[in-house]
């Protein structure tokens, strides 16, 4: 995770992770890119997907995709807010601090 950033784009909570995503839909390719601020200085992972932002079709996508990168069934993953907009809530299910943990090894290996 870059130094610039105060606070990763997650928090552990009871019974899982709160995700925040920036997605774009559309794209050329399927990919998680990297973590950025808003505005008001709160980090967002990016992702990109193929698939057009009707029927739910873009969020399946971005579930498929996280869920195959990080390894957590896809049935663990649900859009809690944002489902029509570009940026969503995810909630992970799990074991909050052993997800965090997971989150933070990824963050780091990939250099986000």
């Amino acid at each position: 995770m870059p130094p610039e950033l105060a606070a990763p784009p997650f928090e552990p909570e009871t019974g899982g992770v709160r995700l925040r995503v920036r997605l774009t839909p559309n794209a050329s390719r399927d990919a998680i890119g990297g973590v950025a601020l808003d505005a008001e200085e709160v980090a967002w992972l990016t992702a990109t997907v193929t698939a057009a932002p009707e029927n739910g079709r873009a969020n399946k996508a971005l579930i498929k995709l996280l869920s195959k990168s990080w390894k957590i069934p896809k049935s663990s993953f649900e859009v809690t807010s944002g489902a029509t907009q570009r940026r969503k809530v995810l909630a992970i299910d799990g074991d909050g601090a052993e997800l965090a943990e997971k989150l933070n090894n990824w963050l780091e290996e990939s250099g986000n």
